[in-house]
């Protein structure tokens, strides 16, 4: 009994020996701390970095920074880097790159214009002290990025040029770090800078060609290996690193480039996606602020004044560098107060870069050890400050967002969507399962359900077993995404009224069919001709055709004749539309006429939708080869048409289907009719979309045609 008492005392010897032990004792930081904190309404993030204050060796001594808790903390901070390139919105940060080059100068220069004379003259330090402890102020980590991303804003324009500043910011500080390192070294020369710069061009060079490629190699021949898929992207990720330290940045920056160069084949709403922010933000991200706190040493205020005026000095410089630069940011582009703060918050955060920069200083002994240990305080009160001010910024815009979309939900009368998928044969479910994810309202709590419409036979119970078997894996597929799936089967003796009975039933929003394989539009599907389901189902039909992985998609075509956004339901397809080009990090062009494209300019304007709209003018819709010629094989093709009855229907768009099976062979393809309340409206000053009266003339022929065609049959 001693010696298990003995033994038993020996394993909570400080600081904490057995790794079992060390591991559960950070997990239940990250669990509790977080918790206990809220009640006080005191950030998560501030109290992991307390935590490690406390438990630190120079807290109560319970961890010791070892190579174990350094390894997590790379991975955590590497992972923070990762996770702001993989969720910035490529085609907004496409759109705002001057936005955030601008503001990137400005969080550069400005915090370095304020440093050094402080440094020189106040502090007394020489050129090349005063220089990169400047340099250490133009630095910021995302350390509060993840509440951003908790309260769904990772997208906003505010927090996007944030992002595309850090990464600007950083690799020029990182950079000067290297010429202060060559100039005290004494080789600062010609070879320097060529290495350098040829260093950096081949690490771009792999990064944005090569792994990419290699990437949708990849994902698209280990399509059904998903936990393949997570590992290969963390192995991009510390490779991208390893890299970017060879070329002689921080590794940091090849994380943040690895995000970039994989963002747009990793959907925000995907599978994997959601893997990669739930094991980064439950355990690697909360580690990395751990560890941070491990670093600070609170002794050293008491030390003596010297070590408290330099803490003090930095901390207010750092704070107002930032500020200032956030405060210039928003006078340029006319931003509210709440995203100045949003900004000020972002980006006034110093832990990893600050910390490379001061210890590589530190250990080549341009730096001394006041400004050593007043960095460490320094990363504590502006870890505390940017957590405060990120936390109330990001609410504000949170609410505001909510209230803007749940007004625009009430405009188009849906406020909590319900999608509802057909299933004709389980072998295409899986893809058309992808697509209701990608466009889905994420803030919806309905959830998508599977619907099967048995014949009324004597086979009919045994087909619904069969069918709620086949379905099982596809409830597993939606649950990697958190979406919830309902599963339904119907016997009915038509599948086009089964479909449209249920839809009614359950008050689905939008129905979304596969494409009818080989016998074509003019046939059958669901053992029913297709104009039954377009003609009895009256919500927003989506009729999908998807040839290959959505990765390989370069272009998203919407194809809008006259009059279609004129329809009820144009306005949710055309959100549907922009989420659709921001989950694929793809560009929107619209084909149609002038004044359809005006008309959907403004719309998207109203609606407030970020995506940009190209345009392409289309004329003569009968002449659908001059249409067909400007495709390309990496198009995603989406056709707005109409049903019979309503102001934008026409008998040319008939046979649609049919041609294109001829020209689009191996593009994947959407038909939508949107939700019709069968009302017309008036006429606009539109010019008449059918090219000639001839035309004219033809239509009416051909109606003619089909109609003795008909009775011929009959007879």
């Amino acid at each position: 009994m001693i010696e298990f008492f003995k033994h038993f005392l020996h394993e909570f010897e400080l600081p904490l020996n057995n790794p079992v032990l060390i591991f559960s004792l950070i997990l239940f930081i990250i669990l509790l701390s977080p918790i206990l904190l809220k009640k006080i309404n005191i950030p998560g993030i501030i109290g992991l970095i307390i935590s490690g204050v406390i438990i630190g060796p120079h807290g109560l001594n319970i961890l010791a920074k070892n190579s174990a808790v350094d390894l997590f903390s790379t991975i955590g901070l590497l992972y923070i880097m990762f996770i702001a390139g993989l969720e910035l919105d490529m085609n907004e940060f496409k759109a705002n790159r001057n936005k955030s080059l601008l503001f990137g100068f400005f969080t550069f220069i400005l915090p370095l214009s304020i440093g050094f004379p402080v440094c020189f003259y106040l502090l007394k330090y020489d050129f090349n002290a005063s220089f990169l402890t400047a340099s250490m102020f133009a630095t910021h980590t995302l350390v509060a990025y993840p509440i951003v991303s908790k309260l769904g804003i990772a997208k906003n324009q505010a927090v996007a040029i944030t992002v595309g500043g850090t990464i600007l910011t950083d690799t020029a500080v990182l950079i000067i770090l290297a010429v202060i390192m060559g100039s005290a070294q004494g080789s600062l020369n010609q070879a320097f800078w060529i290495k350098l710069g040829v260093s950096l061009a081949i690490f771009s060079a792999i990064m944005f060609l090569v792994i990419p490629r290699i990437a949708k190699w990849f994902f698209k021949k280990l399509e059904s290996e998903k936990h393949a898929h997570y590992i290969f992207v963390l192995s991009v990720v510390f490779f991208a690193a390893f890299l970017a330290e060879v070329a002689g940045v921080e590794p940091i920056i090849g994380a943040f480039v690895a995000g970039l160069a994989l963002n747009p084949l990793i959907p925000h709403s995907s599978a994997l996606m959601n893997r990669i922010e739930f094991i980064g933000n439950a355990l690697f991200i909360p580690f990395f602020l751990i560890s941070v706190g491990m670093l600070v040493d609170i002794s050293v205020i008491l030390s003596g004044p010297t070590a408290l005026i330099v803490a003090g000095t930095l901390s207010v410089v750092a704070i107002f560098g930032k500020w200032i630069a956030a405060f210039f940011t928003q006078v340029v582009f006319k931003y509210t107060k709440t995203e100045r703060q949003l900004i000020f918050g972002l980006s006034s955060a110093h832990a990893a870069a600050t910390l490379a920069v001061i210890l590589v200083g530190f250990k080549a002994k341009i730096l001394d050890e006041n400004i050593l240990n007043g960095t460490i305080i320094l990363i504590l009160i502006t870890c505390i400050v940017a957590s405060f001010a990120t936390e109330k910024a990001a609410k504000k815009i949170a609410i505001c967002e909510e209230e803007v979309s749940h007004e625009d939900a009430g405009k188009n009368q849906i406020l909590d969507e319900h999608i509802l998928i057909p299933l004709a044969k389980t072998s295409a479910t899986a893809s058309l399962l992808d697509f209701a994810l990608l466009i889905k309202d994420k803030k919806s709590s309905n959830p998508v359900t599977l619907l099967t419409i048995v014949p009324n036979n004597d086979q009919a119970e045994k087909n619904i077993l069969k069918y709620k078997k086949a379905v099982d894996k596809f409830v597993i597929q939606a649950s990697a995404s958190e979406v919830k799936i309902n599963t339904i089967a119907r016997i009915d003796h038509n599948p086009a009224s089964g479909i449209a009975r249920t839809s009614k039933e359950i008050m689905s929003d939008i129905v979304i069919v596969g494409w009818p394989r080989k016998t074509g539009f003019i046939d059958k599907i669901f053992g029913e001709n297709v104009d039954s389901i377009i003609n009895n189902v009256d919500k927003s039909l989506f009729i999908c055709r998807f040839q290959r992985t959505f990765i390989e998609e370069k272009r998203l075509v919407f194809i809008c004749p006259p009059f279609s956004e004129r329809g009820v339901g144009f306005q949710v397809l055309l959100q549907k539309i922009s989420r659709l080009s921001q989950e694929l990090s793809i560009p929107i062009v619209i084909y149609a006429e002038y004044k359809t494209h005006q008309t959907i300019q403004q719309i998207a304007n109203n609606l407030r939708l970020n995506t940009k709209l190209g345009f392409k003018s289309v004329i003569e819709w009968d002449d659908f080869e001059s249409i067909s010629d400007e495709i390309r094989q990496t198009d995603l093709i989406v056709f707005n048409l109409s049903r019979k009855g309503s102001v934008s229907y026409h008998s040319i768009f008939d046979r649609l289907p049919q041609k294109f099976e001829k020209f689009f062979n191996d593009n994947n393809i959407i038909l939508v009719y949107p939700h019709d309340d069968r009302k017309e409206s008036a006429m606009d000053a539109y010019e008449d979309f059918t090219a000639t009266p001839l035309t004219k003339s033809l239509e009416a022929i051909e109606q003619i045609g089909r109609g003795l065609g008909s009775i011929l049959k009959k007879s």
